[in-house]
């Protein structure tokens, strides 16, 4: 089991990379050979069977060699055709994490754009789902059950023993690299299309056919069924007994049709695409655990002693076995009526703990994310967890979409004595990314993930920002509108259980100054009176005020640029202090505007 720590993922990558683009160029030389070897016996064949019956040349039973060979050269060519794609699958998955590490990763992941609700509090605004996203950035979940979890860790803060728990068996799995490739290679190219809702909907539902002894009969009458037509066939008697029985088989079914169907079709829209579930659920119950919730959750996958991945392989055979019977052959054997019998049984038994099981999945597949985001860079550390808030002191603190090279980092301390930062700076300073970047790291840190920062403590906390208002056609609603509607759900969330970060991007800026001004300084005052910290940013010099009018709960810090042989430069560093330049006008002389 591969415990290569994250200093050396990419040199552990190209080399498992290269390793698997040999092997799996290895196996195409055998598929080749196979091939062609299966083609020459079926070449071969007609030419035996024409020296056999034509010239006598030898026994007819001869022909059952080629036909074994050809058989089983079909059965080892499309083994070697599996073990094929699993090696390019392999080298995919080691592929995309080396394209993460350069940078490349944007628009080659899923992207989470289902999982995007505007109205949230702070998805939209902190880049959390989309193309170049951070659900695109992290997500390695192979189920739905995975990516839905993940984004909702994302997107809902937990509590600090949760938070430590998490942190916990990250740490156990960051290392895990043998586990996390094997998850990716399972199943087809495409994620699992269980519906996780679904199927525990469906697990939990009352049961249809309660009762035994229909089973019973269906399984006494086809039986009897089957014998009467062989004896009728081999030894041409029974024939009135078969049509009686085939009669009686028919009136039996036409008697439970409606539950039957009830039954095949609510298992045919809750239980696709068992298979990845199964194999996925089968890797998990492999793998040796010792932190405690990772060995919670590996408690959790049985049920009457058996594991979850038999019984979910049980329903998909269930499933699909229902669909391969020739019709007159199915009904003969009154196979739909058996197999929903099948399925109320398996579901009487194991229903219950579907939803346990898929939750299982979920989130042990956003921890093997979150290891692999962790794996990958070996510097970001795990948050101090603070018990009583409020709390954010980050030192060193980047963003997670910017290579270490064009990452600078700055230290942001907010709590109970100095809970706003009045951010003023021109235009393409670096306001509006340290915002980004502060929240970000705090949505990381309370998913259980570690964040892009030398040292981080945080204690637990209600999100809400205002970075990417926008006007809206659809909805009538103005740019001004839409910045004050979702500044009355941030005041809103100070009446939750928890202290409120607010992160506020040009405040107002869309109104006049005398309204800014006022407006600005009592949503603070406001925000600071329920208990809040944040930052505002603002290039409006006339809203640095409130910072005097709040001290010493508010302080003011700014960006600064430079001119330097005629071009803007920017270094993007914090400082104590009001910005007293503005670039607006080297802006638009820079790209040729008459000012």
């Amino acid at each position: 089991m591969s415990t290569v720590p994250g200093p050396n993922a990419r040199a552990e990558y190209e080399c498992r990379l290269d390793q698997r683009r040999t092997a799996a160029r290895h196996q195409e030389h055998l598929e080749l050979r196979i091939a062609t070897l299966r083609f020459g016996v079926f070449v071969a064949a007609p030419l035996m069977a024409w020296l056999s019956f034509r010239d006598a040349l030898f026994s007819a039973w001869w022909l059952l060699v080629p036909l074994g060979g050809f058989i089983a050269l079909v059965v080892v060519h499309e083994r070697l055709r599996r073990a094929h794609r699993k090696l390019d699958r392999a080298a995919d998955f080691y592929d995309r994490g080396i394209a993460r590490l350069e940078n490349r990763w944007v628009g080659a992941g899923a992207s989470g754009e289902r999982f995007l609700d505007k109205s949230h509090a702070f998805a939209e605004d902190l880049d959390l789902f989309g193309r170049g996203s951070l659900f695109e950035l992290i997500c390695a979940a192979r189920t739905r059950a995975g990516e839905e979890t993940l984004a909702r860790w994302l997107t809902n803060p937990a509590a600090p023993d949760t938070i430590r728990a998490r942190q916990e068996a990250v740490r156990e799995l960051q290392g895990r690299l043998d586990l996390r490739e094997d998850l990716a290679v399972l199943g087809s190219d495409m994620g699992s299309g269980v519906n996780p809702e679904a199927l525990a909907a469906w697990g939990n539902a009352s049961l249809l056919l309660d009762s035994r002894w229909p089973r019973i009969v269906a399984a006494v009458l086809s039986s009897a069924a089957v014998l009467s037509l062989g004896l009728w066939c081999f030894l041409d008697i029974g024939r009135d007994a078969f049509l009686l029985l085939a009669l009686s088989e028919g009136l039996f079914a036409f008697l439970l049709r409606g539950k039957i169907h009830r039954v095949l079709e609510a298992v045919e829209s809750a239980c696709q695409d068992l298979g990845l579930l199964s194999q996925v659920l089968t890797r998990l119950e492999r793998e040796p655990f010792s932190s405690i919730r990772l060995t919670q959750l590996r408690a959790a996958l049985e049920v009457d002693g058996l594991p979850a991945s038999r019984k979910i392989a049980q329903l998909d055979r269930l499933v699909v076995m229902r669909r391969q019977l020739f019709a007159p052959v199915a009904a003969l054997l009154l196979w739909n009526v058996q197999t929903a019998f099948a399925i109320e049984a398996w579901r009487r038994v194991s229903g219950a703990a579907v939803a346990r099981w898929l939750a299982v999945v979920g989130e042990m597949e956003t921890l093997c994310s979150l290891a692999g985001h962790a794996y990958e860079h070996p510097g970001d550390p795990f948050p101090e967890i603070k018990p009583e808030g409020p709390c954010f002191e980050g030192e060193g603190l980047g963003h997670p979409f910017l290579p270490e090279d064009r990452c600078v980092r700055n230290d942001v301390r907010l709590g109970r004595d100095l809970r706003v930062l009045i951010v003023s700076g021109s235009n393409m300073s670096g306001k509006s990314t340290l915002l980004r970047t502060v929240g970000i790291n705090a949505a990381l840190a309370l998913t259980g993930a570690p964040v892009r920062a030398r040292r981080l403590s945080i204690s637990p906390l209600a999100l809400g920002a205002s970075i990417q208002r926008r006007d809206s056609l659809q909805a009538g609603t103005s740019r001004f509108y839409a910045e004050i509607t979702r500044l009355r759900q941030l005041v809103d969330l100070t009446a939750g259980p928890l202290p409120l970060l607010f992160l506020l991007d040009e405040l107002l800026h869309v109104t006049n100054s005398h309204d800014r001004s006022i407006g600005a300084e009592a949503l603070v005052a406001d925000l600071v009176k329920r208990g809040a910290i944040g930052l505002l940013t603002t290039h409006d010099l006339a809203l640095a005020h409130i910072a005097e009018a709040l001290a010493p709960q508010a302080d003011n810090v700014h960006f600064e640029d430079f001119v330097e042989n005629g071009k803007l430069v920017f270094d993007y560093r914090l400082r104590p202090g009001v910005v007293r330049n503005s670039n607006a006008l080297e802006l638009m002389r820079s790209i040729g505007l008459q000012v």
